[in-house]
């Protein structure tokens, strides 16, 4: 799909939502977290692209010991930039993105 060798690294930007859930987690946590920022800095489109009213958000699902989290995030290619939007356990994970998501378009659009 997306081959990013030779190509130019994204620029990566995170909402204070997506600031926030990351300070809260352990050290051990987020340091497998930053391991998906980098896996998704790799491969943008590694995530999966929602459709409808959130359509502007690509989710990548990832564990950490026995816990599914998600990390949503918008990748614009014509920009080279990802937004790294929400993260956090399944639990209401699609409901607060729904209720972001006017927050998340304008954040991708600045």
């Amino acid at each position: 799909m997306s081959e990013r060798q030779g190509s130019k690294s994204p620029d990566i930007y995170q909402t204070n939502r997506f600031r926030n859930a990351y300070k809260k987690m352990s050290l051990s946590q987020q340091r497998a977290v930053d391991d998906v920022i980098d896996d998704i800095a790799n491969d943008p489109e590694i995530g999966e692209q929602k459709q409808g009213d959130l359509s502007h958000l690509r989710v990548y699902k990832f564990r950490i010991s026995k816990m599914e989290y998600l990390l949503g995030y918008h990748w614009d290619d014509s920009r080279i930039v990802i937004n790294l939007l929400q993260l956090g356990s399944h639990e209401n994970y699609y409901a607060d993105a729904k209720k972001a998501a006017r927050v998340d378009k304008k954040f991708i659009a600045d």
